[in-house]
């Protein structure tokens, strides 16, 4: 591997304020601000505009579209016969 032409892969916390949730991961990215972490140590911080705690997927709170009342009201409309 060459040398110096990789970026710094460090401890990064990334902040959803919109959840309050946070967690501790290793990345690429950095960040001016930082951010004291539960073991006592101080580490950039990322705030996203989503996460796994607000993604509508994830927290269940999805709604499911009724697509098979549209197709069927498409069917009958356009039916040939």
């Amino acid at each position: 591997m060459q040398k110096n032409i990789h970026p710094r892969y460090e401890h990064v916390v990334f902040r959803d304020k919109a959840a309050d949730f946070a967690f501790l991961t290793r990345s690429t990215r950095s960040s001016d601000k930082t951010i004291e972490w539960e073991d006592g140590r101080t580490y950039p911080v990322i705030d996203v505009e989503i996460s796994s705690a607000s993604h509508p997927f994830y927290t269940g709170t999805s709604r499911v579209v009724d697509t098979a009342g549209r197709v069927e009201r498409f069917q009958r409309r356009y039916r040939r016969g």
